[in-house]
């Protein structure tokens, strides 16, 4: 059976039978299919998209013939690349609020899927980046392959890591988070298990032989055991220099961004400088409060509240001018040349970082999670 094969038991409530469907739901024996259908953009989430799949895990957490809920990505090129960044980049010119209602339901759903009823396997095959990283690492089981690259690349448009991915990164051993956040850096299958970011690592060739032990009705732990390999079977990503945590951890365990460039540039080590290169053309707003809410983030409670300071830091960043320009740059233009505003990291004060996290005037942005199994820390 193959990632997009046909459906044994046809559409129920919530699903969909169309091909072209974004998210293509359907049930096959006691497995909940979510396929994620934007192959040409790797599967990138739309707004649609996040609620499609909300309603889908809805119906499937009390429906007694579904066993575990599978999610997938269409095509051979990844999961899923993140979030639609172009919606994005006109609601920041604009002034449109449709990315806050997105950047809500997605994060509702990021919670959902971490508290999920029923096992949640994630196939975390190639491109896994940003919101990727939200409907997949989340899950209770997380299985990538040789293949896979998992990243948090914000910073490198002027944005702050989301989708639970301060709490994420925030929880690796070492500083290696940090390191991550800040470079935009990738993780391989081997680098995410180590982190925590993902539990097993199935060679991709053999994701449809664990597909269709699913189907068959073994349990997903017994199903991805029969076809696990060690980890150290993948290779290393840019996030896990090949010499270990030296130089990260010394460098990273300074107080401010400008401290931990001077200690990358003058370690001695050329990864070192060439990392203190890459963390200096991104955006110093975005580096700042990246480096502040993984520091917060380490103190909080649990992934919801991690969920609410990123979403009053994602709101604040709409109207940031480098997240529309980081946009311009990487996405749009594709110049690769950002025009940063403040363009130096000693013109952001910490004042302009403290407002990233201040409760709105008009009321706090709690998302409307359940309070009974959470405390957020105001």
């Amino acid at each position: 059976m193959t990632a997009d094969g046909p459906t044994a038991d046809g559409p129920t409530a919530g699903e969909s039978a169309a091909g072209d469907a974004e998210v293509i739901s359907r049930v096959d024996g006691p497995v909940g299919r979510l396929i994620l259908n934007r192959p040409k953009a790797i599967n990138a989430l739309t707004h649609e998209m996040v609620l499609a799949m909300t309603e889908a895990l809805d119906a499937w957490a009390t429906d007694d013939r579904i066993g575990c809920v599978v999610v997938t990505g269409a095509g051979d090129r990844g999961l899923c690349a993140g979030g639609d960044i172009r919606s994005i980049y006109r609601d920041a010119r604009s002034g449109g609020t449709g990315s806050v209602d997105f950047w809500a339901d997605e994060y509702r759903l990021n919670s959902f899927i971490a508290r999920y009823p029923k096992p949640y396997v994630a196939l975390m095959d190639g491109l896994v980046m940003g919101g990727g990283v939200g409907v997949s690492a989340h899950g209770s089981v997380r299985v990538v392959t040789e293949r896979s690259r998992i990243a948090m690349p914000e910073t490198g448009i002027g944005f702050v890591p989301d989708v639970g991915g301060t709490w994420l990164l925030s929880r690796i051993p070492g500083r290696i988070g940090i390191h991550a956040a800040l470079t935009a850096g990738t993780f391989s299958g081997r680098d995410a298990i180590v982190g925590g970011l993902a539990d097993h690592l199935v060679p991709a060739a053999r994701l449809p032989e664990l597909l269709d032990s699913l189907v068959a009705g073994t349990p997903p732990a017994d199903a991805v055991a029969a076809l696990v390999e060690p980890a150290s079977a993948a290779p290393a990503g840019d996030a896990q220099p090949a010499d270990g945590r030296v130089w990260i951890d010394a460098c990273y365990a300074a107080d401010t961004v400008e401290e931990i460039l001077e200690r990358l540039r003058g370690h001695g080590d050329p990864e070192a400088a060439a990392t203190a290169q890459a963390i200096a053309a991104k955006s110093p707003t975005a580096l700042k409060v990246t480096l502040a809410a993984l520091r917060r983030a380490a103190g909080l409670p649990d992934l919801d509240a991690a969920l609410v300071q990123e979403f009053r830091v994602s709101t604040a960043c709409l109207r940031s001018p480098d997240l529309a320009e980081g946009i311009r740059a990487q996405i749009i233009d594709k110049d690769r040349t950002p025009h940063w505003s403040p363009a130096t990291l000693v013109d952001v004060d910490a004042a302009a970082v403290e407002r990233f996290f201040a409760v709105p005037a008009h009321g706090d942005l709690d998302l409307g999670l359940d309070r009974s199994h959470r405390t957020v820390t105001r």
